[in-house]
C-alpha cells in the first residue's frame, strides 16, 4: 500500500514523509537488440539504476514491458509511466477522429494493464507538446486528462513540458508538471537552471514544479584539460569532462530548491536516435550516464552515486584520460567518504573537503612519464581507494597538433579551398597574368594540402572530434 501527495511549496510526500524524487529517464533500448529486450536486459538496467541510488524512473516516451514495471515494484521505485504523445520542434499531432481515438485507447490500456503496479504513481499524458498552442490541442489534452481521472482516481497526471509562457493553458491541465530544460548544454550556464525554476515558481506559485529532463552529451573517448563548451549538434566533440560540469551545476540547482518535487536525468543510458550526428557514434544520443552496451559507467554516474547512494564511493574522474596534455592539472574526485586524501606518485597532496561529494585538488604537477594517483577515504572505520595511471610526455608540438586537429582543421580546409578558388578564378579570367606559372604551382600546392588535411582529419577524426562529412540534420 502506498499513498502520496505533493505541495507547490514543500514538494513531494510518500506515505506521509517528505521525499525528493531523485530520478532517471530510461528508454527501452539496448545495444544489439534495439527495443526487443529480454528479461536479462531489464534486470541489468534495474541493477544499474538501483546502484546509482535513484528512487524514481521516468519510462519514456511510451509503454514499457510489464516485466520492468514488476522490477520497479520489487525495488521500491517511483515510476512515471506515459503514452507516446510526443512533440518537439513539430506540433506533435495531426488532429483527426482516429488520432483522438488512438490517444484515448493507449492511455486507457496503459492504466488498465498496469493499475496494480504500486511503483507507478503518475500517468504521463504528453511530452514537449505545444510549441504553438491552439484550442484543438488543448481540448485533446483535457480529454485524455479527464480519461485518466475516470480510469484511476488514486494517481495524478503529469506532463513533461518545455513551454515557458506564463499561464499557458496546456501547463494548467496536468496535476503535476515538470520541465525539460538543458541549461549548460543547448543554452545558458548549468547553474542558471536554478534561476529558471525560481522564475516559474514566482510566476505560477500554484504549480507543482519538477524537472523531467536535464543533462548533456558525453563521450568516454573524448577528453580535454581545458573545459570548453562543445557544440551539441554541429560538432562530434563531446568531452566527458563537460558532461560532468553540466550535471554538477544542474543538480545543485535542483537539490537546493525544496519546492522542486522531483527530477529525472536525461538519460540513464545512451540510446539510438537516427537523426543524431554528434559525439563518438552516428545515430546515437550520448546523454546517458552509462554507455549503450551498459559496459562503461561514465564519470557522471559516479557523481550521482556519490550524492545519492549510501554505498561507499570514491572515484577519480578523467580516469580514461590516460595521456595528459599538460603537466599542471586539477584532479577531481567524487566521493561520499570521510578524510579523503590524494597521493601523487606516493606523495600526499593533502586532504580535501568539498560540496556535493565533489573534491578538487588544484595545480597538481605531473612528472614526465607515468604518474600514479591514488585517492583514499574512510567510512565506518573501513578504508576505500581508487587509483589511476596517467602519462605525461612534454612535447609542445603534440599539444599544438591536438588543438589544431580538434578545433582548427575545418576552418583551415575552408581557407585553403577559398584560396584555391581565387587563384583558379585569376587563371581563368585573367589569361595574361604575369605570374601565371607561379599561380599554377601555388594552386597545385593548395590542392595537395587540402587532400592531406582531409586524409588526416578522416584518419584521426574520432580521436579529436573531427568529422568532415557528417552533420546533424537539425
Amino acid at each position: 500500500m502506498r499513498y502520496y501527495s505533493s505541495d507547490a511549496e514543500k514538494g513531494f510526500f510518500l506515505n506521509g514523509e517528505h521525499l525528493k524524487i531523485k530520478g532517471v529517464s530510461r528508454h527501452n533500448d539496448f545495444a544489439g537488440v534495439g527495443a526487443a529486450l529480454q528479461n536479462k536486459h531489464h534486470r541489468k538496467d534495474m541493477k544499474l539504476i538501483e546502484e546509482i541510488g535513484a528512487n524514481g524512473i521516468r519510462l519514456a516516451h511510451y509503454q514499457h514491458a510489464d516485466f520492468f514495471y514488476s522490477l520497479a515494484d520489487s525495488n521500491g521505485m517511483i515510476v512515471w509511466a506515459e503514452i507516446p504523445f510526443v512533440g518537439s520542434d513539430q506540433s506533435g499531432y495531426r488532429d483527426s477522429e482516429d488520432f483522438r481515438k488512438n490517444a484515448r485507447q493507449q492511455l486507457q490500456e496503459l492504466i488498465r494493464q498496469n493499475y496494480n503496479h504500486p511503483s507507478i504513481l503518475f500517468w504521463g499524458i504528453y511530452n514537449e507538446i505545444g510549441m504553438k498552442t491552439d484550442s484543438v490541442l488543448t481540448n485533446i489534452i483535457k480529454d485524455i486528462h479527464q480519461l485518466a481521472n475516470q480510469e484511476d482516481q488514486t494517481r495524478q497526471t503529469v506532463a513533461a513540458t518545455f513551454i515557458t509562457r506564463s499561464g499557458d493553458p496546456l501547463n494548467k491541465i496536468p496535476e503535476m508538471l515538470a520541465w525539460n530544460q538543458y541549461y549548460g548544454w543547448y543554452y545558458g550556464k548549468p547553474d542558471k537552471l536554478g534561476d529558471f525554476l525560481d522564475k516559474m515558481h514566482k510566476e505560477q506559485p500554484d504549480y507543482k514544479i519538477g524537472v523531467s529532463e536535464y543533462g548533456a552529451g558525453g563521450s568516454v573517448e573524448h577528453h580535454e584539460e581545458k573545459i570548453r563548451r562543445p557544440f551539441p549538434f554541429y560538432h562530434v566533440w563531446h568531452p566527458e569532462e563537460f558532461q560532468t560540469t553540466v550535471h554538477e551545476g544542474n543538480w545543485k540547482a535542483i537539490n537546493d530548491r525544496p519546492f522542486v518535487w522531483g527530477s529525472f536525468i536525461w538519460n540513464m543510458f545512451d540510446f539510438g536516435s537516427y537523426f543524431r550526428r554528434e559525439g563518438d557514434a552516428i545515430g546515437m544520443n550520448d546523454k546517458g550516464m552509462v554507455t549503450y552496451d551498459r559496459k562503461t559507467k561514465k564519470d557522471v554516474f559516479y557523481f550521482y552515486k556519490a550524492n545519492w547512494s549510501e554505498s561507499p564511493v570514491i572515484w577519480i574522474t578523467n580516469s580514461r584520460f590516460t595521456i595528459r596534455e599538460k603537466n599542471k592539472i586539477d584532479v577531481k574526485v567524487y566521493s561520499n567518504l570521510d578524510n579523503i586524501e590524494l597521493f601523487v606518485n606516493g606523495e600526499s597532496a593533502g586532504v580535501q573537503t568539498g560540496e556535493y561529494a565533489t573534491l578538487v585538488w588544484k595545480n597538481i604537477l605531473l612528472e614526465k612519464g607515468n604518474n600514479r594517483l591514488k585517492a583514499v577515504g574512510q567510512k565506518n572505520g573501513e578504508t576505500f581507494s581508487h587509483s589511476v595511471v596517467w602519462m605525461y610526455e612534454k612535447n609542445v608540438a603534440i599539444s599544438f597538433v591536438v588543438t589544431f586537429l580538434r578545433w582548427l582543421i575545418k576552418p583551415f580546409i575552408v581557407l585553403l579551398i577559398g584560396l584555391s578558388i581565387c587563384i583558379i578564378w585569376l587563371l581563368v579570367k585573367k589569361r595574361t597574368v604575369k605570374w601565371r606559372k607561379y599561380l599554377l604551382i601555388i594552386a597545385l600546392v593548395l590542392m595537395i594540402l587540402i587532400l592531406i588535411a582531409i586524409t588526416v582529419a578522416q584518419i584521426f577524426g574520432s580521436r579529436f572530434g573531427v568529422n568532415l562529412f557528417e552533420y546533424s540534420l537539425i
